[in-house]
């Protein structure tokens, strides 16, 4: 896995039901490497902290192979690297592969998986079309959140390096877990017994299958 794009995001004024807003969702390139913070990337903009940022969403990736399937969708939008409000696009990222607590080496920086991107009205907004949030679920290229455990500079060509794997269930499942209605009751249980997963994604999954699972008591 490689880096092959920088993103940062300045903070942008939108309307959404007649209120105005920011949001930190329209990242770009830069040339220059980044830094990974333990809460974020530095001079990034992340303007609604309640489901973006802090220590276990502190950065956002995402595969530049998924914007092949994306240009079928919109192929007379512009999709610039960075278009899904990710920090880094990273050629060779493939959610069924990567495991919540898998740990990588990017750059100077450690980091480590821990859920799947949830996605919001917003990146309906990005795309000019709300119906891309429900093509976004129904994609199964949800992305990675990470949790930087050691801080550092990245930059275009950074190899991401598998450094430790987690015997858990993958990034993708856990999406697939938030969304269908398809109770899984042994993928549910290691995903919610691993404590690497993000707090507010254990709590949606508990939220969503809180019946099926006071039913197995």
């Amino acid at each position: 896995m490689i880096v092959i794009s920088t993103n940062i995001g300045e903070p942008k004024t939108i309307v959404w039901n007649g209120k105005k807003e920011q949001t930190g969702i329209y990242k770009y390139p830069v040339e220059h490497p980044i830094f990974l913070g333990k809460e974020d990337v530095e001079n990034d903009h992340v303007m609604d902290r309640k489901y973006h940022g802090g220590v276990d969403k502190a950065c956002y990736l995402y595969s530049a192979e998924h914007y092949s399937y994306w240009k079928k969708f919109y192929p007379e939008l512009e999709i610039p690297w960075g278009m899904f409000g990710e920090n880094l696009t990273v050629e060779g990222l493939y959610e069924n592969e990567i495991n919540v607590g898998d740990t990588f080496e990017i750059g100077e920086a450690v980091v480590q998986a821990t859920q799947p991107r949830q996605p919001c009205y917003k990146l309906g907004i990005r795309f000019q079309n709300p119906k891309v949030v429900k093509q976004f679920v129904d994609s199964g290229f949800p992305g990675v959140y990470v949790r930087v455990l050691k801080n550092g500079k990245v930059k275009t060509g950074d190899k991401m390096i598998l450094k430790e794997k987690s015997d858990s269930v993958s990034i993708q499942k856990v999406f697939e877990l938030l969304y269908t209605d398809n109770f899984q009751e042994e993928p549910l249980k290691q995903a919610l017994n691993n404590k690497f997963l993000a707090e507010s994604c254990r709590r949606d999954l508990l939220k969503k299958w809180k019946e099926h699972l006071e039913n197995l008591k």
